[in-house]
């Protein structure tokens, strides 16, 4: 895939990112038959962008509707026919047993951003709720990962935000059949600008071999219903 589609789907540290969506990306069907997908929280629509290239149907939604940016961004990419758009609180989901295909990218640590963290497990449940029996939440989410991710991102970043942590992976997704993840990115994030995060990134494809995954920052999983 080429660099400008690469960054229209991820749009920020996009070394680290687009090597969690690639352990993703070996799971997503292609256009065999008619795939029923989701997005959740998905400001300029990118994962959005990445399902309907690959010729599946996708509901792009965020609190507010995502359509007069993600829109354009998909036009460019004439997947506009396989996109519908709509406002959805992923806290309040009102589908029940209707998708295949279910994906968000760093939306927990927003949505129970204030130390609400009963609001992780209130959008697993619904997503739990809205996919078809058999169906895949694919998901990336930001880490907690070391005291240094934490300082730096409470200094520069978002001091509200309340990342997931390791620890709470399997209680969360308990309802889930199955759940298998990875972790990647350790020093990525730590850029101040896209060109940094970029080199930092391509250095943790070559260091991350010797850092421990649960230090990684980046949570990249498949949860099947």
């Amino acid at each position: 895939m080429d660099k400008e589609t690469i960054r229209d789907i991820i749009e920020w540290d996009i070394t680290n990112w687009w090597r969690a969506i690639g352990y993703l990306d070996k799971n997503v069907p292609a256009n065999e038959k008619s795939t029923q997908c989701l997005e959740l929280g998905a400001a300029r629509g990118g994962l959005s962008l990445w399902l309907a290239l690959r010729g599946n149907s996708v509901l792009c939604t965020d609190l507010k509707n995502p359509e007069p940016i993600a829109g354009e961004i998909h036009c460019k990419y004439e997947c506009g026919i396989n996109i519908s758009y709509a406002a959805l609180d992923a806290t309040d989901i009102p589908f029940k047993n209707q998708f295949d295909i279910i994906v968000f990218k760093s939306i927990l640590g927003g949505i129970s951003q204030n130390n609400r963290n009963e609001y992780k497990a209130k959008t697993l449940n619904e997503i739990y709720g809205a996919l078809k029996p058999g169906g895949m939440l694919l998901f990336t989410e930001n880490l907690a990962a070391t005291n240094l991710h934490r300082f730096l991102r409470r200094k520069y970043g978002t001091p509200g935000w309340n990342y997931l942590d390791i620890n709470e992976v399997e209680e969360l997704f308990s309802a889930f059949k199955t759940i298998k993840y990875t972790t990647t990115g350790f020093f990525g994030c730590f850029g101040r600008t896209e060109k940094q995060r970029i080199l930092l990134g391509h250095l943790d494809g070559l260091l991350e071999f010797i850092i421990p995954k649960r230090k990684r920052y980046i949570l990249s999983g498949i949860a099947t219903k």
